[in-house]
């Protein structure tokens, strides 16, 4: 297998290949060339980003060692490198993180940064293709049509206070669940809380404490029952494809907080329409809300989860009057209720394809039978994971990321691999 060459990236974010250094990748805390051959960098989003305050590391392959570059010289000018990572499309999952000596003390917006490199025909990524559908692709959003779909959709719902956050996700934020709405077609999103009851490290739409800018505005005012209800119905009546609406998007808290509303607006969709399928993005929190949601009807729950470890799962959740525990419980009921149970595996290489870690999951995704596994790079900066992470889970060496599916889908057949909610005509087991 040919290792592809090492990328970096001058201060002004001019990519670099460098003439001799082959690119090591990182797993853990270890540094190493990678077993796998990389694949083409996607072009249906992927992009490569560099890393401010981070100094590539090369290997050389004369010497067989490791070298971290400081600096770097070409047509007579002398520079500080920067590290040269890609960022993924949807449907894709990375297997290593970039190598990089980290000197500066800020920690990196909240993206998935993976392992790149220069290989025969262009740049290079270390990752797989996680599920094949393509109605996520970026090519199918922010289109110039955007625009009036939005301006349609207002006129039509002109009180609808969940209508006009919304608006401000699609246009600004660009969030596909967003945008969907205002397309018409698939998985539409309806953020419904404002409050959570965990402290999540990485969490995307509030500041922690030490942590990066959050990449989304919260939502700011509760979406009311006529609101939600008005809008899921609508969505879930008119959508094509895969008609779905979903509770927990990025820019909210934990939607179980208010599940005794969400459960009266759901009762009141159904009202209008059997069609599609409602969906929640959940923490898994509350027990007893999601019993709420079920006897509702709702059919599908995605659990968010970083490890079936408790100690690891409650140094990143930082969980307010919950433990995992209660996650399990609710996935028992989630399962009792015949609903669709799907994992959103916030993943990070070299922590969670551990081979105890992954033992941890397996036994999970047996024991309630768990339906699909979405594997989720985590948007964060790896240094401050990997500090989290250490000396906490179950352990054990990595196997690499490719061989944690593997070993999933060897214990668990009827187990979906994938990125994407499935909707009520998508669910058949895998291996049906």
């Amino acid at each position: 297998m040919t290792q592809p060459k090492l990328l970096l990236a001058t201060p002004e974010g001019l990519v670099l290949e460098h003439p001799t250094l082959l690119a090591p990748v990182r797993s853990g805390d270890d540094l190493l060339l990678a077993d796998e051959p990389p694949i083409p960098l996607p072009d249906c989003g992927g992009r490569l980003a560099h890393l401010p305050g981070h100094r590539p590391i090369g290997f050389n392959p004369k010497t067989g060692h490791l070298a971290r570059l400081d600096s770097f010289e070409i047509d007579g000018r002398r520079f500080a490198p920067n590290v040269v990572a890609a960022l993924l499309p949807p449907g894709y999952t990375r297997t290593f993180l970039p190598a990089a000596a980290k000197v500066a003390p800020d920690n990196l917006p909240q993206w998935a940064y993976t392992a790149a490199g220069w290989g025969e025909s262009g740049p290079v990524v270390f990752a797989v293709r996680t599920d094949e559908r393509d109605h996520w692709n970026s090519s199918h959003f922010s289109t110039p049509e955007l625009q009036g779909r939005v301006d349609a959709l207002c006129a039509r719902l002109p009180n609808n206070g969940v209508v006009r956050h919304l608006t401000h996700c699609a246009l600004v934020e660009r969030c596909f669940t967003a945008q969907n709405i205002f397309y018409g077609r698939d998985e539409g999103g309806l953020p419904s809380s404002n409050t959570c009851n965990a402290r999540c490290l990485g969490c995307i739409s509030e500041r922690r404490p030490g942590g990066p800018p959050s990449s989304m505005s919260r939502l700011d005012d509760l979406p009311t029952i006529e609101d939600l209800a008005e809008l899921g119905a609508h969505h879930l009546t008119h959508a094509t494809g895969h008609a779905m609406v979903s509770f927990g998007q990025g820019c909210e808290g934990e939607p179980l907080t208010r599940a005794s509303e969400l459960a009266e607006a759901m009762r009141r969709m159904r009202q209008v329409t059997p069609r599609g399928s409602i969906n929640i993005n959940t923490n898994g929190s509350l027990t007893k809300g999601l019993s709420l949601l079920l006897d509702q009807g709702l059919d599908a729950v995605r659990f968010s989860l970083n490890s079936a470890d408790p100690a690891l799962y409650g140094a990143y959740y930082a969980p307010q009057g919950y433990a995992l525990a209660d996650v399990r419980r609710s996935i028992g009921l989630a399962r009792e209720a015949g609903a669709y149970i799907a994992l959103n595996l916030l993943s990070m290489p070299g922590v969670n394809d551990r081979l105890g870690e992954v033992e941890r999951l397996r036994d999970l995704v047996v024991e309630f039978h768990v339906d699909q596994i979405q594997t989720r790079s985590l948007c964060i900066d790896p240094e401050q994971y990997l500090a989290l992470a250490r000396g906490r889970g179950a352990g054990g060496d990595p196997i690499g990321v490719r061989a944690m599916i593997d070993l999933l889908l060897e214990e668990a057949p009827w187990l979906r691999i994938g990125n994407f909610a499935r909707g009520l005509d998508e669910r058949a087991p895998r291996n049906s």
